[in-house]
């Protein structure tokens, strides 16, 4: 690691009714990874836009090699050789991988692009991550995952002297995450210094160099990532000890509540076959593209192409759409909270009673005296942090998002819940509440179905653990099947 080429000082950030960050300082130097982390709400991303051009800063300076700089939109940031590559994807969806990757060229104002030339630097970036696909493909028929490493190549090729990962990891499979360590590897021989995002541990003490921890918009410590262990990271971030992350397994299954029968889908999927009991939190795990959270989206009728059974408490059930799903209590938590979880631009409190407006109606028009109760009552035990209930969705940090998606699903009482990826994008903490919530709807007779590609939370909170590979049922684990080889070799089709 050499000179310090970045550094922020005494930054501090307000948002209508919220004090985003407070006399924050950081340095970040060539050739080292500097993660930044923190509960969320805790001011990660906004730091994050501030230094890549986002944000603009209330108070304090930006000094770049030494000299002040203010950043005024991401071209700012980009012409400073710093680039971002965002938590939420945020990329043209109807135009080619070549010309997402090149956009910042494309744009320039410049009369001649050399389409040939940019297609075939195109082609050697992505093979540097393995990814098979054509700079020619349109954006929108790639894979999350896909995107996610598409985003990433277009923040390598502005020859950036800073790069920030936010979230990096979260769509992307164990190879593709190998494939980013080894080219933030070579990033840092290059001299490029990275600022890096994640809530999972195991990433954060295995690529820092350094380590800073903020809380609640204000600078903790800053700790040297070769000699710190994941609990002292924790405790600072959270300002106390965190203990029992995992609850207790089901005190013991009883009877099915829920079957699945002979679903097949003419794409996605095959003959699938399981059944939930009570007391019970049903995992399923599979690598990405194997067609898991397809099955979850036909259980509940987002997406009707297939045949099938669904059975809940012994009655076989008709769901068409949606709203036949939520009317007989079968709630869906999709992993894409900001297209399809969540209405951004509207409240709080309405997004927690969007689903079900039954629960609001009065006399002869909505009651906003019970939406806010309702609201209240549901984000109070998801410990979601806002200024008010009336706050845009938009407004929240992305963990705060998520637990408003929560809270919306549990606004109707459900008799069983699908959760997909219900912790992406999640701090440990806040991780913590929401597996033992979940622990305590299964033991009250709530029948929980959990999708993750987390490998440490299917390990650690699910009682069962169906695999599915290639849209195919491989195996089920229980007891002490539910380890990392067991469960990874069949979902690899080993």
């Amino acid at each position: 690691m050499g000179e310090v080429i970045l550094e922020a000082k005494n930054i501090s950030k307000t948002f209508p009714g919220v004090k985003a960050l407070t006399n924050v300082s950081i340095t970040l130097k060539k050739g080292e990874v500097h993660s930044i982390v923190g509960e969320n709400g805790a001011g990660k991303s906004t730091l994050m836009k501030i230094i890549s051009g986002i944000y603009s800063i209330d108070e304090g300076t930006l000094e770049i090699a030494g000299k002040k700089v203010d950043l005024k939109s991401v071209n700012d940031a980009f012409n400073n050789g710093i680039a971002i590559v965002h938590q939420e994807l945020v990329n043209c969806q109807n135009v080619t991988v070549m010309e997402n990757i090149y956009m910042h060229k494309i744009s320039s104002g410049k009369s001649f692009m050399n389409w040939r030339e940019l297609n075939k630097q195109a082609a050697e970036e992505l093979k540097k991550f393995n990814l098979n696909i054509s700079p020619s493909t349109t954006m929108s028929k790639l894979s999350v995952s896909e995107q996610q490493i598409v985003e990433i190549v277009k923040a390598l090729s502005v020859n950036a002297k800073v790069i920030i990962l936010d979230e990096p990891t979260a769509s992307l499979t164990e190879t593709e995450t190998e494939n980013l360590f080894k080219i933030i590897a070579d990033l840092k021989q290059r001299g490029v210094g990275v600022l890096y995002i994640s809530h999972r541990m195991e990433e954060i003490c295995s690529i820092s160099d350094r380590i800073t921890i903020l809380r609640d918009g204000e600078y903790i410590d800053t700790l040297d990532g070769s000699c710190v262990d994941k609990v002292t990271i924790v405790n600072k971030m959270i300002g106390r000890e965190l203990v029992d992350y995992y609850p207790k397994k089901s005190s013991g299954p009883g009877e099915v509540m829920f079957e699945v029968k002979n679903f097949s889908h003419e794409k996605y999927f095959k003959n699938i076959s399981f059944d939930l009991r009570k007391n019970e939190i049903h995992g399923f795990f599979g690598l990405v593209g194997c067609g898991r959270s397809e099955l979850a989206k036909s259980i509940c009728g987002i997406d009707s192409k297939v045949s099938g059974d669904v059975v809940l408490n012994g009655e076989t059930l008709k769901i068409k759409e949606y709203a036949d799903s939520v009317e007989n209590g079968i709630v869906y938590l999709t992993e894409d909270r900001k297209t399809e979880g969540l209405f951004l631009e509207m409240s709080v409190k309405q997004n927690v009673s969007a689903l079900f407006l039954d629960n609001i109606r009065g006399k002869f028009f909505l009651s906003n005296v019970k939406e806010s109760a309702q609201a209240e009552k549901y984000c109070s035990r998801m410990k979601t942090k806002c200024s008010s209930l009336n706050q845009k969705c938009m407004n929240l940090s992305g963990g705060n998002q998520q637990k408003v998606l929560i809270a919306k699903a549990l606004s109707i009482n459900p008799k069983l819940i699908i959760l997909d990826e219900p912790t992406k994008g999640i701090d440990v903490g806040a991780k913590s509440e929401i597996y033992n919530m979940l622990r305590e709807l299964a033991e009250q007779g709530v029948g929980v179905i959990v999708i993750s590609s987390d490998m440490s939370e299917v390990i650690g909170l699910c009682d069962r653990v169906s695999i599915i590979h290639e849209g195919q049922m491989v195996g089920e684990a229980r007891d002490e099947e539910i380890n990392e080889k067991f469960i990874l070799h069949r979902a690899s089709g080993i």
